[in-house]
């Protein structure tokens, strides 16, 4: 149960950021710099609480085969997603409109499945959440929420339907956290490094594929210097932690 109140307490900004979409919605280069933010909170997460820790916890070649089969993973499954009609759902310009709602749903979902099962594998060695994890999933799901809201928005979906599909969401990620502690709750440290390192390449593939182009697109300039803020202020949560 408290790995899954952590899963839902960092999935929770899914909502937030849906809800500041719907009340006032922002305009896309203030939503592509805040992406740029979380997509540098997101490198910082997968460098020094994932890639670092899986290295110490096992070896070199632990690390490649869980980055490598995360990146395919994740590949794979953003491709049949694509197929179904759930491409560009996180944009925020509204070609969900062309889409299709199921696939749009189960892609939603699956980008937020790794960063939430690792999360629960932190409790795993009982000294407690890893907080600046959880501040990375927390600050990177803002952006996320807040673009793909607002495209589905202009693709004509209701109000009613985008807070069930943030609340379903969240609550999906919130399983996924306590079956991350259960799931690793008796594994040995190499398992538990290969978990690391398999969300840490699926992480990477979705920030180049679907965060990292929208924030430049629309962002300009200035999203490299957003992306550096976000990781520097990742990196100072996880030196104080």
């Amino acid at each position: 149960m408290g790995a899954f109140g952590w899963g839902l307490l960092a999935s929770s900004s899914l909502l937030i950021g849906a809800a500041v979409a719907l009340v006032r919605p922002p305009g896309q280069r203030t939503v592509a710099l805040v992406m740029a933010f979380g997509a540098g909170v997101l490198i910082s997460a997968v460098a020094y609480d994932l890639v670092q820790d899986s290295f110490e916890k096992s070896n070199g070649r632990t690390l490649v085969a869980g980055l490598a089969a995360g990146a395919l993973a994740f590949y794979v499954g953003d491709l049949v997603i694509d197929r179904m009609g759930g491409q560009g759902r996180k944009r925020s310009t509204g070609v969900q409109a062309g889409g299709g709602g199921a696939a749009i749903a189960l892609g939603t979902v699956l980008d937020g499945i790794p960063e939430s099962v690792v999360l629960g594998t932190t409790l795993v060695a009982g000294s407690g959440v890893s907080w600046a994890l959880l501040a990375a999933v927390f600050l990177s799901n803002l952006p996320e929420a807040m673009s793909a809201t607002a495209g589905l928005r202009k693709a004509g979906v209701q109000p009613s339907r985008l807070v069930l599909l943030w609340s379903a969401t969240a609550l999906v990620s919130a399983v996924a956290a306590a079956l991350g502690y259960l799931l690793m709750g008796d594994a040995a440290g190499n398992s538990v490094a290969l978990a690391q390192a398999f969300a840490a390449g699926a992480l990477l593939t979705m920030l180049a594929d679907t965060m990292i182009p929208e924030a430049f697109e629309f962002g300009g300039p200035t999203t490299g210097l957003m992306t550096v803020l976000g990781f520097s202020v990742a990196f100072g949560i996880s030196t104080l932690s």
